[in-house]
């Protein structure tokens, strides 16, 4: 437990580990905006298929 720590603490001085987890943050926030845009997206194509298949449906 004791090594443990010691790494843990050896791990959040250096300033490579804390570039790391600022660069992790980053595409953390890359990834959620590319998740909200697709769902709004998502959400407009599908409004638009199911008015042109009600409009398909309603020629026959």
């Amino acid at each position: 437990m004791r090594r443990w720590s010691r790494s843990l603490w050896r791990l959040a001085a250096e300033q490579k580990a804390a570039t790391a987890v600022e660069y992790g943050l980053i595409v953390a926030m890359i990834v959620i905006a590319m998740i909200a845009g697709l769902q709004a997206v998502g959400s407009q194509t599908t409004g638009m298929w199911n008015n042109v298949s009600s409009k398909i449906v309603n020629v026959r």
